[in-house]
């Protein structure tokens, strides 16, 4: 079952990370940890 499952998804902003996150959530995965930073910092 997906929902028994954790994912770490860094460069969860934009993108590729944004999409994966995304679409995990549409898989009913149990939880997800976004990473995301700003480069400016």
């Amino acid at each position: 079952m997906e929902r028994d499952r954790v994912a770490l998804i860094t460069g969860a902003g934009s993108g590729i990370g944004a999409a994966t996150a995304q679409a995990l959530v549409a898989r009913g995965v149990g939880g997800l940890v976004l990473v995301d930073r700003d480069a400016a910092h």
